[in-house]
């Protein structure tokens, strides 16, 4: 028995059939797997409510209450719904796939079923539960962290509200202006913003707000012009000069006031200061800039995008594809006799040479292995010229190596296998992932480059 199986939960089989549910009991307890029965939905649907399995295997064709019904009741309950259901079934027919899926089920395995495959796939979807658990747990971990967050701020703005008076304690900036641009009241913290003294210096110094505050000349125009529109304005940003004319973001919430005949008599609001907030969204966009162009260099852009949209499995088969390996003739030997730093200085600049020729040739580099170089051509997306494009990098992968070697005086040989034929693209791993590609195709052309001749 596989502890690591074990490890990954309970299975629940349904199926009316005793000789089928003894042969999947046989085969998934020898794997490892801790594996439950029942014989019809009503059982089943018990037995799921007080084992609250990892996974069920649900037969679709049962006296009573059949496996889609039984699906059914399953996913409407709220202590059931979670649990990931694949059907067993001799039912073929895409519109009975299409059924199973739409009651929520996250596979179909038809029947008579092979016993690898239903291992396989258990081992698929018990993987993607137990990440699914843990994104949970994660998250109601992260939640409980905001909220102790957001009560420890609570807590800190009432012991600071108690002990300050009302003008002292508000820490926004507060304000009345005329119309045409003068500070009628101003407030301890306002001033305190915009870096001067007190109210009475900057309602003293600050005789036109318009030219005098904001950094874009128009940007009291606009205020006024949305003012007169619709009355309110909250979350207006801006930059702002202050005392000694460095530049802060603020952001206000105003208000017009007007006499009982509607006349304008001036405009009052809040002030707050969001100078952090706008740098640390610099900086966040920066980090995400940086964070993209990471996969960007781990994965084809195509690829990265299905990524960034929460796709989790990407496998993908492409018929036309056209793959070739390289490599350093002897250089294991040659380093031996060479140091690290010197080792790795030579293969950075052969293989950033050959990066710029897959740019150039719109190749797709799969990745290197000590010496060897993976490229391939017509995938992620498909093209027809696939193999001349992959011809051509070869001769031009020769001419680099025929250069470097006569500026550095190496004696460098490149080995190239090429092959064209059908391939399996994917991601696989969730640390260090990788784009990688599997099938004969890749095999023979791994063959060819490591018997071919430099």
């Amino acid at each position: 028995m596989s502890d690591e199986n074990s490890d990954q939960g309970v299975i629940v089989i349904v199926d009316d059939t005793p000789h089928n549910l003894g042969v999947l009991f046989d085969f998934l307890t020898d794997s490892g797997f801790k594996v439950l029965v029942a014989q019809d939905g009503e059982s089943a649907i018990q037995k799921v409510e007080y084992a609250k399995p990892d996974l069920i295997l649900l037969d679709v064709m049962m006296p009573g209450i059949d496996g889609f019904e039984t699906c059914r009741r399953l996913k409407a309950n709220p202590s059931t719904q979670d649990i990931p259901v694949i059907f067993l079934s001799a039912l073929s027919d895409t519109v009975d796939k299409l059924k199973g899926f739409n009651l929520g089920a996250v596979d179909f395995i038809t029947k008579p079923v092979q016993q690898e495959e239903v291992k396989a796939r258990v081992i698929t979807h018990l993987t993607l539960r137990n990440l699914q658990k843990k994104l949970e747990a994660q998250n109601l971990q992260l939640q409980a962290e905001i909220r102790e967050k957001q009560l420890a701020e609570t807590s800190l703005r009432q012991a600071e509200e108690k002990y300050r008076t009302i003008f002292e304690r508000v820490t926004e900036g507060i304000f009345q202006a005329t119309p045409e641009g003068r500070y009628i009241t101003a407030n301890p913290a306002l001033a305190t913003i915009l870096g001067y003294a007190s109210p009475t210096q900057l309602m003293a110094e600050i005789t036109d707000i318009g030219k005098q505050l904001y950094v874009e000349p128009t940007r009291h125009e606009e205020l006024a012009a949305l003012l007169k529109r619709y009355e309110t304005l909250t979350d207006f940003e801006s930059e702002v000069y202050r005392q000694d004319r460095s530049i802060i973001w603020i952001v206000e919430n105003i208000n017009t006031v007007r006499d009982e005949n509607g006349n304008l008599l001036y405009y009052e609001g809040t002030v707050s200061d969001i100078t952090e907030r706008k740098h640390s969204e610099v900086a966040l966009t920066a980090a995400r800039k940086r964070a993209e162009l990471l996969l960007l260099n781990i994965l084809p852009q195509p690829v990265a995008e299905r990524l960034k949209r929460g796709q989790r499995i990407i496998a993908e088969s492409f018929e036309a594809v056209t793959i070739l390996f390289a490599d350093l003739v002897d250089f294991t030997k040659f380093s031996t006799q060479t140091s690290p730093t010197e080792l790795v200085e030579i293969l950075n600049q052969i293989f950033s040479k050959f990066d710029r020729l897959a740019e150039e040739h719109r190749i797709e580099k799969i990745k290197t292995i000590g010496d060897a170089y993976m490229v391939a051509a017509g995938l992620p997306m498909p093209r027809e010229d696939h193999a001349h494009a992959i011809a051509e990098m070869a001769l031009d992968m020769q001419e680099v190596i025929a250069e470097y070697d006569e500026d550095t005086g190496e004696i460098f040989k490149l080995r190239i296998g090429i092959n064209t034929g059908p391939v399996v693209a994917g991601v696989i791993g969730i640390k260090k992932f990788s784009y990688d590609l599997w099938g004969d195709t890749v095999n023979t052309a791994s063959r060819m480059e490591s018997h071919g001749l430099p």
